[in-house]
């Protein structure tokens, strides 16, 4: 039931005996017009973290899945390390790399 008044920078509304006015200043006004500028602009950084927070948290990856084998992506050659024992002693090389 309160009317305010912006020119005058008043708010009136009934009481119990009367009129009640309440007035302020510009100073007053234009903090508390910072005031909710600023609180506006934390709601919307809020905002915008969260989402940021829920694409992140969706583009992670799972930390149980297991890799079992080293898949290369590009072309490899095996090696022997020692021609001795040729089953237990190769190293697996890009096929553009030499062999010395």
């Amino acid at each position: 039931m309160g009317v305010p008044n912006y020119t005058y920078l008043k708010l009136k509304m009934p009481g119990p005996n009367g009129v009640i006015t309440i007035e302020s200043t510009y100073k007053h006004a234009y903090d508390y017009d910072i005031e909710c500028i600023e609180y506006a602009e934390a709601l919307m950084e809020a905002e915008t973290l969260i989402v940021n927070l829920d694409r992140l948290r969706s583009e992670t990856p799972d930390s149980k899945h297991r890799v079992r084998t080293f898949e290369p992506t590009e072309a490899v050659k095996l090696i022997l390390v020692d021609p001795i024992y040729p089953d237990d002693r190769a190293v697996r090389i890009s096929t553009t790399l030499d062999i010395k």
